[in-house]
């Protein structure tokens, strides 16, 4: 079964930093392009970051300066490093990812890691 993986999530205070990941399973041979979004109860999902097999990245404009995106291509790994945490940045967090498998590329998306900051 094709895997992404987050981990990382968890209960922090105003101010702290956490760091995401996004791993995939030995079943995926690359992952091309990845996003990681976020889902707040009683809103929709919106798109944090994103980061390209060459490392491209881009942000949305209310983590820019706070949260960094990067990749270990190595590692079949992506990374959310948000740091200056909000309480408005409690959210379900998401990675997706365009992975290579077996049968070719396909989209997929991972089960989500709870980030709660309290203030």
């Amino acid at each position: 079964q094709v895997q992404l993986v987050e981990s990382g999530g968890g209960l922090v205070q105003a101010g702290g930093s956490l760091r995401l990941s996004c791993a995939a399973s030995v079943r995926i041979f690359s992952i091309g392009t990845v996003g990681w979004y976020r889902q707040a109860p009683g809103e929709q999902g919106e798109l944090v970051a994103s980061i390209t097999s060459g490392g491209h990245t881009n942000y949305a404009e209310f983590v820019k300066g706070r949260f960094t995106i990067s990749r270990d291509n190595a590692k079949k790994t992506v990374y959310l490093h948000m740091n200056n945490l909000k309480p408005e940045d409690t959210a379900v967090y998401y990675c997706n990812a365009d992975v290579a498998t077996h049968y070719g590329w396909k989209n997929s998306w991972g089960q989500g890691t709870q980030v709660t900051v309290s203030s």
